[in-house]
């Protein structure tokens, strides 16, 4: 097959690796501004003349058909080569902010935004963590966390260009340009992985590799990463809205936003950075806890002030098991299913997506507080850590 091919003979393996890490860098930051689609509400309600619960529906979409392209990236990389595949992911998501930004009504933003954008983000962030890990000599941690980042940290980056975007040029413009950003990314993306000839498949493992798919510890881990990514998407997904409905002003929401981004950001590479030092149980029960404990800090001392602090807590312990999660793949599974396990594993970020943080909306307009959701996070955090005391302490 295509993605069987010889490693290049001109370059060094770290120079591979690296070529492949920046493709991977160069791809993901676009699509990461799907963490950014807030900026969009407002401007695609008015242009449209549609409410907030159509918009909820195509970022739900969109978060849905970004899984199927990770359950699907496995598949695609056996059967074609890793140049072809960025440059159609790109291709597709491409077409489908093209589509947005001359969209005429609802139906063009679920094909546009919510099927071809997903879709597309979802093969090529698989693809390049598999050709990641195919590249480095033993399983890192710290690199896999850093690919996981990408994506809140192109979200931090893209939300206030996204605004200035849409106030010097407007909304179909800007969503042109992130059209043409995400092309000239896969590009580049496949020139880098060009450079690197990177074999998706080591085929000197034979059918071992994929021999044991080691069910119990995949539950396990699911149900971690579940649990974190519920109570850390609803903090994502709403941070500007609980600051303020615990009594913040809109400037104070607005710079926690991007705070808490960041920090998830530097908590998923922190993630993968710890699973190098320490077992992956400790980290992910000490990620559990530090969300816990912002939860903790947020109940007993409700205000503004506390709840920036208090929510970062909770969005770096979400981090955090992000970042360890795609270290623990690496530790607990050959390279060659590093992606057919991790789509399988981003399963339970997808459920997480549309779990807690639409109960949380579901409570807000009941109660007009967050206290309930808060609750409800904290006990999945504590969960979450009783889970992750089962999980093996290293491969084997």
């Amino acid at each position: 097959m295509a993605s069987r091919g010889a490693p290049s003979q001109g370059l060094t393996p770290r120079r591979r690796t690296a070529a492949a890490i920046a493709a991977a860098t160069v791809l993901n930051l676009p699509f990461g501004t799907i963490y950014a689609f807030s900026v969009f509400l407002r401007p695609m309600e008015a242009m449209l003349g549609i409410g907030r619960a159509q918009m909820s529906l195509v970022f739900a979409l969109a978060t849905i058909s970004l899984t199927v392209g990770m359950n699907l990236a496995p598949w695609l990389y056996r059967r074609l080569a890793p140049v072809t595949l960025v440059l159609a992911s790109g291709a597709c998501s491409a077409a489908g902010l093209w589509i947005t930004a001359s969209a005429s009504g609802f139906a063009g933003l679920l094909v546009g935004y919510g099927l071809m954008f997903g879709a597309g983000g979802g093969v090529a962030f698989i693809l390049v963590q598999q050709g990641v890990n195919q590249t480095i000599a033993a399983p890192s941690g710290l690199v896999n966390g850093f690919i996981v980042a990408l994506y809140p940290l192109g979200a931090m980056i893209g939300a206030p260009v996204f605004g200035w975007a849409i106030a010097g040029w407007g909304l179909r413009a800007t969503l042109s340009g992130l059209a043409a950003a995400v092309l000239l990314a896969a590009l580049a993306a496949a020139a880098l992985l060009h450079l690197a000839r990177i074999a998706m498949h080591d085929s000197a493992a034979g059918g071992a590799a994929q021999a044991d798919p080691r069910w119990g510890i995949f539950f396990r881990l699911f149900l971690v990463f579940f649990l974190a990514a519920a109570a850390g998407l609803t903090v994502m997904s709403q941070a500007a809205g609980i600051v303020q409905a615990y009594g913040g002003r809109t400037t104070l929401a607005l710079g926690a936003t991007t705070l808490i981004t960041g920090l998830i950001a530097a908590a998923r590479t922190g993630g993968g950075w710890l699973v190098d030092r320490f077992s992956v149980p400790q980290v992910a029960v000490g990620a559990h806890l530090w969300s816990l404990a912002g939860v903790a800090l947020l109940t007993l001392w409700p205000g503004p002030l506390v709840a920036v602090p208090a929510l970062s807590m909770i969005g770096m312990g979400y981090g955090f098991v992000s970042g360890l999660t795609a270290g623990a793949i690496a530790q607990y599974w050959h390279r060659n299913v590093f992606g057919l396990v991790a789509g399988r594993l981003y399963i339970a970020w997808c459920v997480a997506a549309v779990s807690l943080p639409v109960l949380a909306g579901w409570l807000f307009d009941r109660t007009q507080g967050y206290g309930a959701a808060m609750l409800i996070a904290g006990a999945g955090n504590l969960l979450g850590a009783l889970a992750a005391i089962g999980l093996p302490g290293r491969k084997g």
